[in-house]
């Protein structure tokens, strides 16, 4: 019986004691909450531990984007620089906006300018500050992009872009100044195959 009492004061200590952690990492500004009553108001240690101390000052968000108008600017950058241009003007939060198109397919403009070898809308958005990643580089024949990543991350290669577009489309839609991304895609296949197939 005594063995008994000792193995249940034992759970009871490891409980209260894992509650109490979890606690402190959940909720770690109960600690701080006596500390950021004794630094003083201007002191930068409290700005940075008490985020709600800066709320007040913050703006507050926009609203959300509408969807039709984020839907018509990843449209228009598939194929009508003019347009992308005229609606980034009066919107310039559309910049990296993304649509969904269903089941986890997610594009922003510059994905669309990407897979429909859009270089001048691409390169447009760029210029704004617009985000680009692999697929974007590499219609763009960027291969002092593209080869550092896939060398890095090789599996990327199969990795797929807008509507499931791989990346060998997005070289080849790219036209001649993609041809240098191409040959080392096609070369990185063909060196996954031999690896493949154990020679």
């Amino acid at each position: 019986m005594k063995q008994d009492t000792k193995v249940i004061t034992n759970r009871r200590s490891f409980l209260i004691s894992s509650a109490a952690a979890a606690g402190l990492v959940l909720y770690p500004e109960t600690l701080l909450f006596g500390q950021a009553a004794s630094a003083s108001p201007t002191s930068p240690a409290t700005a940075s531990q008490t985020p709600s101390a800066n709320a007040g000052t913050s703006k507050p968000r926009p609203d959300p984007l509408k969807p039709e108008l984020v839907k018509e600017f990843v449209v228009a950058a598939h194929g009508d620089l003019e347009k992308t241009k005229s609606l980034l003007a009066e919107t310039p939060s559309l910049l990296n906006a993304t649509w969904d198109w269903g089941g986890g397919d997610f594009e922003m403009a510059i994905g669309g300018a990407g897979h429909m070898g859009r270089r001048d809308i691409a390169l447009f958005l760029i210029g704004q500050g617009g985000r680009f990643d692999l697929f974007v580089a590499t219609m763009l024949g960027r291969l002092d992009v593209v080869k550092p990543m896939l060398t890095a991350f090789p599996y990327l290669a199969e990795s797929k872009g807008p509507h499931g577009i791989p990346l060998m489309v997005h070289a080849q839609k790219g036209g001649q100044e993609a041809a240098e991304v191409m040959a080392f895609l096609e070369g990185l296949k063909l060196r996954q195959a031999v690896i493949g197939n154990g020679y």
